[in-house]
């Protein structure tokens, strides 16, 4: 059984603040519905005069039970925590100030301030293997039942959620709340990569044991070779792969435009590394 993390626990909970704080203080004044369980709270609280944090604990608890249902207990205790932390921070504000105006004075500012704002939180809750609920729970619906790719579906249950601005916001709004939401998935990708993000790189090069060593010994990271025949010709070679963060990507990058310009490359996002043999206790490993 893991134990309780005190100080894990608490950078969720502030991060949770953080999401909250910039859903409350930019993107309501903002009044741009981006493709989220917040933004879907915007769109009803405009519907139905019921509060954003409101809206917010209704959907979070909602999808959680929908979740349960169809998926089963995947999600742990870190997303329910989350989930309903968010709507709680979120009440805490309205109750401090009940009468928050545009904090940037134009709603354009308002939505590119959340983006950044609600990306750092969100960055810091994945490292922690934690999310915010809402939308991820969706995905995940869609991920087993329609066999959509993880990435894909949390892109098409946000625009959804975004296109519903339609029920009650004008054709800018509208359009401003897609392209938001596409960009919030940009922006965050590029947080996480950046704020410990690995990248699984790929290289087939003919010089594979120069390359091998160089990632070995220079740069310090663990590799694994894979036998890989060329479709065309037929043509055995090794494929070299490995983890590496962002400084060491760019280093191997930089290394094989120098000295194998003709290997081939592919580079794939990595959301989590877990090595158990770490974790294990001598005698069981």
């Amino acid at each position: 059984m893991k134990k309780f993390d005190l100080k894990e626990m608490l950078l969720i909970t502030a991060a949770t603040a953080v999401v909250a704080f910039s859903v409350y203080y930019f993107l309501v004044p903002a009044d741009i519905p981006l493709g989220s369980v917040s933004g879907l709270a915007i769109v009803l609280n405009r519907l139905s005069g019921l509060s954003v944090s409101l809206w917010t604990l209704i959907l979070n608890a909602g999808l959680l039970v929908i979740g349960f249902i169809l998926i089963g207990p995947e999600f742990g205790s870190k997303t329910v925590y989350t989930s309903l932390l968010m709507p709680l921070f979120m009440g805490l504000f309205e109750k401090i100030s009940p009468d928050s105006a545009s904090i940037m004075g134009d709603p354009i500012l308002d939505a590119v301030c959340f983006l950044f704002i609600c990306s750092v939180g969100l960055t810091i809750l994945f490292n922690l293997n934690a999310s915010s609920g809402g939308l991820d729970i969706v995905a995940k619906i869609l991920n087993k039942y329609l066999h959509i790719e993880l990435g894909l579906a949390m892109s098409v249950s946000g625009m959804c959620a975004a296109l519903l601005a339609a029920l009650c916001y004008d054709t800018r709004t509208v359009i401003l709340s897609v392209l938001g939401t596409y960009l919030s998935g940009v922006v965050l990708d590029h947080f996480i990569f950046s704020f410990g993000g690995k990248k699984k790189v790929c290289i087939l090069s003919k010089n594979y044991e120069k390359v091998r060593d160089f990632i070995l010994n220079d740069i310090n990271r663990g590799a694994t070779l894979y036998e890989a025949k060329g479709a065309k010709e037929g043509e055995m070679r090794w494929e070299i792969n490995t983890i590496v963060d962002k400084s060491e990507y760019r280093r191997i990058i930089s290394y094989l435009q120098k000295n194998d310009p003709s290997a081939f490359v592919t580079v794939y996002s990595v959301s989590e590394v877990l090595d158990n043999s770490k974790r294990m206790p001598k005698s069981e490993k």
